[in-house]
Parts: C-alpha cells; structure tokens; sequence
C-alpha cells in the first residue's frame, strides 16, 4: 500500500493544486459578485477572451458594448471609463482562473493517462471532475446570460448552481485525492458514517440558500441578529412577498434569509451531535483532528455570518463568509472520508 501511495504522490499533488485553485477561484468569484462586476463581460470568447482590453480604442469598444446591456442602463449609467474598468478586472480575472483551472485538469490528465499513471477507478473518477469543471463554465455562462435580457442582475437560482457546483466540484477532487493519499481500509461505523452524510446534505443546502441570499441581496434587510426587523422571530414580510406562499421560502428576500438563519442553527447542532457522538468513540489520530476542526469551524463560519449581517454585508466580510463556507465543507468532506473509507 505505501508504494502505491508513493506511485500516486504526483496525481495526489495534482489533484491538491485543483483544490487550491478553485478555492481561489471561489474567493474571486465572491469578490466579483459583491463589488457587482459580473455582468461587466456581456461576451464570451474562449481563446481571445483571456487577453483584456490593450488600449483606449479597446477600453472604449468593450465600454460601448457594456451599454447596451441592463446593467449599464439601469444602475450603473453614470460610469465613466475608469469606473467600468474597475469592474472589468475582478469579471476577467475570474474568467482566466477558470480558463487556467481547466488547462491543469485537463493537461495532467492527459500526461497521467498516457503514462498509465492513473488506476481504473481514478481514470473513471478523473472523467467526473473533468465533467464538472466543464459544466461549471457552461453555469457561469448561463448565469451571466440571465442579466442580459431585462434584469440588471442575475437569476439567483443559477447563481446559486454556479456556487455550488464550485463546492462540489472541489469536495469531490478534494475526495479523490484523500482516496489516494489513504489507500488502506478500514473497518467503519456504518450508522455514525450515514449521520455525518446527513450533516453534509443539511450544510450543502445552506450553502446554497447562501448562493440565494447573495442573488437576492438579501443580506441587506433585517440586519438583526437574533431576531429579524422589529424584534420579531418571523418577521411578517418572510410570507407576504410572493404568492403563493412557498415561493416565499424560493424567491423572496425575506423569506430566503429567514431561512438560511435557520438553517445556519441546523448545522450547528448537527455538528455538535456528530461532535458528541464522536466522543464516545474509539478514534484514530486524524478522525480526532477532522472532528475538532468541524467544531471550530462550525463556531467560526456562524460568528461570521452573524456579523456579515449586522455590518450589512461589507464586501471583505462577505468574502470571508463564503471563505468559512468553503473551509467548512472541506472539513466535513475530510471527517466524512476519514470515517467512510
């Protein structure tokens, strides 16, 4: 087993860099949304759409084409050259990491397999993430198309499958490379296993009514905690926006936040659960380190979104909301492995 460990450190390393990758990639793309430079690109070009605006004839084609969308028209008409320039970098720059991120999965890929580096299992899960990475730009197109038509701002619900396909996409790669870092098997707890899925699919769905709050600008009502405006648990707009009322806990500003506030106490007390069901286990040294990480990460990630509300979403603490989000799922991922495989 521990040469086959050393025989896959290269596809390990390469698979780690993935993650890093698109954890950067995530950081920027926070950065994009909350400074709005999203809808600043209106085109799509592959190849010639890595390389940005070289003079001011080039600024002023890309200005010109920026106007005759929504965005321009109906928020951001008192730009000038220089303001749209500001939020031109943070749009491009997120579209040349996920170009990048691309040419590392894909070129490497190709090496591993022609050097016949790569088992069958990890050929088949390598076609995954290749897949995923593939559908994560198609997303990230889709949801910048939804801002184009009549909106000046995006569907929530694709920015929402944009996010999360991020997240999964880096939890799987980040899976994969702790099923060659970890070849052996183990004997496993089957019940404790399958209550820790659970916790995941609960935080999976608060990552997402996150991606909800942002498409809607949600964070910036009822910046109260505990309580929403008013003093009150439910404030009464969480079920008046939208009829009929479930579409209030979908698409109303409201209705979406009262949610993730909810959902945020949910994934606390399962994490205190998994914490201390753990504790009248027999652990190995690294189960142990993935579940007192999930505990501090769990106080950390809901300290900052309860500040992230009160401060109003400040575009920094914003970022550091989706960075604890991100850090968060990697430690279940790891704590889930560790207690699967």
């Amino acid at each position: 087993m521990a040469s086959q460990k050393k025989e896959n450190k290269a596809v390990i390393y390469w698979l780690l860099t993935g993650c890093i990758l698109i954890f950067i990639m995530v950081i920027v793309g926070g950065i994009t949304r909350l400074t709005h430079s999203g809808l600043s690109i209106s085109n799509y070009k592959l190849i010639s759409g890595t390389i940005p605006p070289m003079n001011e004839v080039e600024w002023n084609e890309a200005f010109e084409l920026y106007k005759q969308y929504p965005e321009y028209q109906k928020l951001h008409n008192h730009f000038g050259l220089e303001e749209f320039k500001d939020i031109y970098f943070w749009e491009w720059i997120h579209r040349v990491i996920g170009r990048f991120i691309g040419l590392v999965f894909i070129i490497p890929f190709i090496y591993f397999l022609i050097k016949k580096r790569l088992s069958k299992s990890t050929f088949k899960k390598s076609l995954v993430l290749l897949f995923l990475g593939g559908f994560q730009g198609f997303l990230g197109w889709y949801m910048v198309k939804s801002g184009l038509v009549d909106k000046p701002n995006v569907s929530h619900f694709r920015l929402a499958a944009h996010l999360t396909t991020a997240f999964l996409t880096f939890a799987y790669t980040f899976w994969v490379a702790l099923d060659l870092m970890f070849p052996d098997k183990k004997v496993i707890d089957k019940k404790f296993r399958n209550f820790i899925r659970i916790g995941l699919a609960v935080l999976i769905l608060q990552i997402i009514y996150g991606a909800f709050v942002a498409g809607l600008d949600a964070g910036w009502i009822h910046n109260h905690w505990p309580l929403m405006n008013e003093g009150k648990l439910m404030h009464e707009t969480v079920l008046i926006e939208h009829s009929p009322t479930y579409l209030n806990f979908i698409e109303g500003k409201s209705g979406v936040q009262f949610v993730h506030r909810t959902l945020a106490y949910v994934v606390v007390i399962f994490i205190l659960a998994i914490w201390y069901k753990a504790k009248r286990m027999t652990l190995t040294t690294l189960q142990t380190k993935g579940i007192n990480l999930l505990l501090i990460m769990v106080g950390v990630q809901f300290l900052l979104g309860v500040f992230t509300l009160l401060l109003a979403v400040p575009v920094w603490l914003g970022v550091l909301h989706q960075v604890g989000a991100f850090i968060l799922l990697s430690a279940m991922t790891f704590t889930l492995h560790r207690f699967t495989k």
